[in-house]
C-alpha cells in the first residue's frame, strides 16, 4: 500500500476528478466557474480559503494559499478549461466522468483536469496532515489556457493574471503540464520533465496576384495558384537539426552520451520510437502551413491569397532571428509575411532544487527509474511565471500504468481517460515535492 492510499486519498482523488469532469468548461466559451465553484466546495470542507480573480465573472482563476517563512515560494499550477469534445466521437459521454475499468472518461481527464484534482488534494491533505512549509505553498488553477488570449488580447487566465494581479501568484518555483511520460530503454524507465518550451510564432504568407473572371483565367493572376508553390517550398524544407540544452540532456541520460546533432534522430529511433518523438521536435524549428484564404467567390479569381503558417522555434529564438531563413526557403516572389505573435519559447535551468525533489521521487516510482529532461514542442502557461517573475518551471505528471503512445493519441481526442493509479501517482509526486522543497 502506498503513502496516499494509507491516508485514504486515493478516492477523494477520484471523486474530485469526476466533479471537475462533470463541469463542462470547453473553452471556448469557458464557463471556468463551474470547476471554480467545485473546488471551492472542496477546499471549504478543510477550511480552507479560496480567492477567485477573474476578468469576468463566469471566468475566474482559483488561487489557494499555505503560508509559509521566509523561504521559496512552490506553485501548483494547473487550468481548468478544455478543448472542445464532439460526443458521436466518444463511446461515453464526455462529460460523464464515468469510473470504468479503474479509468476516469471524460474531457480533461488528461489535459489537464486530473492534474488540478491532484494538486487540489495534495494542497488539502497536507494542510490536514499539519504540514508547515518553509515557505508558500500555492494552489493555483486558471482559465483560458487553451486559448490564452489571441489578437493581441491578454485573455481571462495566467496570462492576464499575472499583470493584474501579481502578488496573488508570485513564486519561486512551479510544477505544471508539459511532460510525465516514461519510456523504458534498456530495461531502464526513464520519466520524461519539461523544462522548456518551443514559442509558438505563426505567421501569416500573402501572395499577390491580380483578380480576374473564373472563366478566363488567362487575362488574370491567379494568387492561390502562384502561393501553391510557397506552401510545398514550406512543406518540403527539412531543417539542419541542433542540439538545444534540453535535448543533449536527454540523450545523455537515456543513450549514455549526445551524438552529432545529424545522428541524433537516428540514434534515438533505433532506442525506442517513442525516444524519437520526443527528440524530433527538439532539433529545429517547425513550419506548418495549416490555413489559406483566396477568393470567397466561385467565380472570381484571387488578387490575394493569404497561408497560415503554425511556425514552432526553439527556446529563446526570435521570429526576427528566423525571417531570413523562411525567405530563403520561399525564394524569390510576390509575398509578404506578418507575424502574428510569439508566446512561449522560454526554459527554465536544469541543476535546481525543483529537479533534485522530482529526480529525488521519480528514483522511488519503480527501481531504477530516472528523470530525464525535455522541451514542449508546443507552449504551456509556464512560459507566464518565468516571463513575469522568473520562476523555475517545470512540467511532470507522471505516468506508469497509461503508456506514452496511448496517452499521446488520447489527448484532445476522444475517449479521453486516465488510470486512476496514474492519478494516485501525481497526487503523491505533488505531495512529495512540496515536502521535499519547503519541507
Amino acid at each position: 500500500m502506498t503513502a496516499i492510499e494509507s491516508v485514504g486519498l486515493r478516492e477523494e482523488a477520484t471523486t474530485l476528478l469526476q466533479d471537475l469532469l462533470r463541469a463542462n468548461t470547453v473553452n471556448p466559451p469557458g464557463n471556468e466557474i463551474r470547476a471554480a465553484e467545485v473546488l471551492r466546495a472542496y477546499f471549504a470542507r478543510d477550511g480552507i480559503e479560496v480567492e477567485l480573480y477573474a476578468r469576468e465573472p463566469e471566468r475566474p482563476n482559483v488561487v489557494a494559499r499555505l503560508e509559509g517563512g521566509d523561504g521559496p515560494t512552490l506553485a501548483l499550477l494547473s487550468h481548468t478549461d478544455t478543448v472542445l469534445a464532439d460526443p458521436a466521437e466518444w463511446e461515453r459521454d464526455p462529460w460523464s466522468g464515468e469510473l470504468v475499468d479503474g479509468e476516469v472518461w471524460g474531457r480533461g481527464a488528461l489535459d489537464m483536469k486530473s492534474q488540478v484534482a491532484a494538486s487540489a488534494v495534495a494542497f488539502a491533505s497536507l494542510k490536514r496532515d499539519g504540514f508547515r512549509p518553509g515557505g508558500d505553498l500555492l494552489f493555483v488553477s486558471v482559465a483560458d489556457e487553451e486559448v490564452g488570449g489571441v489578437g493581441g488580447h491578454d485573455g481571462y487566465g495566467l496570462r492576464w493574471l499575472v499583470q493584474a494581479h501579481p502578488d496573488a501568484v508570485r513564486c519561486d518555483y512551479a510544477l505544471n503540464e508539459g511532460a510525465g511520460d516514461r519510456l523504458v530503454i534498456g530495461g531502464t524507465p526513464y520519466y520524461a520533465c519539461a523544462t522548456a518550451e518551443k514559442m509558438s510564432a505563426p505567421f501569416t504568407l500573402r501572395v499577390h496576384g491580380r483578380s480576374g473572371h473564373g472563366s478566363m483565367p488567362g487575362i488574370a493572376d491567379n494568387a492561390l495558384v502562384k502561393a501553391a508553390r510557397y506552401v510545398s517550398a514550406l512543406g518540403a524544407y527539412e531543417p539542419e537539426p541542433t542540439l538545444i540544452p534540453e535535448a543533449r540532456r536527454l540523450l545523455e541520460t537515456v543513450l549514455g552520451e549526445a551524438p552529432p546533432p545529424a545522428e541524433a534522430l537516428s540514434r534515438a529511433r533505433a532506442a525506442d520510437p517513442f525516444l524519437a518523438a520526443l527528440v524530433e521536435p527538439l532539433l529545429a524549428l517547425t513550419l506548418s502551413p495549416t490555413m489559406i484564404e483566396a477568393s470567397h467567390q466561385r467565380n472570381v479569381i484571387p488578387a490575394v491569397c493569404e497561408v497560415t503558417v503554425d511556425c514552432r522555434l526553439l527556446p529563446e529564438r526570435t521570429p526576427a532571428e528566423t525571417e531570413p531563413l523562411i525567405r530563403e526557403v520561399l525564394g524569390v516572389g510576390e509575398y509578404e509575411l506578418e507575424w502574428k505573435e510569439a508566446v512561449g519559447g522560454t526554459r527554465s535551468p536544469l541543476d535546481t532544487p525543483l529537479w533534485t525533489a522530482l529526480d529525488g521521487f521519480t528514483a522511488g516510482i519503480e527501481p531504477g527509474a530516472r528523470l530525464a529532461p525535455t522541451a514542449c514542442p508546443g507552449f504551456t502557461d509556464s512560459h507566464y511565471l518565468r516571463e513575469a517573475f522568473g520562476t523555475i518551471a517545470y512540467g511532470f505528471f507522471p505516468a506508469q500504468a497509461m503508456d506514452a503512445e496511448t496517452t499521446s493519441k488520447l489527448v484532445h481526442s476522444a475517449n479521453e481517460r486516465i488510470p486512476v493509479d496514474d492519478l494516485v501517482l501525481g497526487t503523491e509526486m505533488l505531495r512529495a515535492t512540496a515536502l521535499a522543497l519547503l519541507g
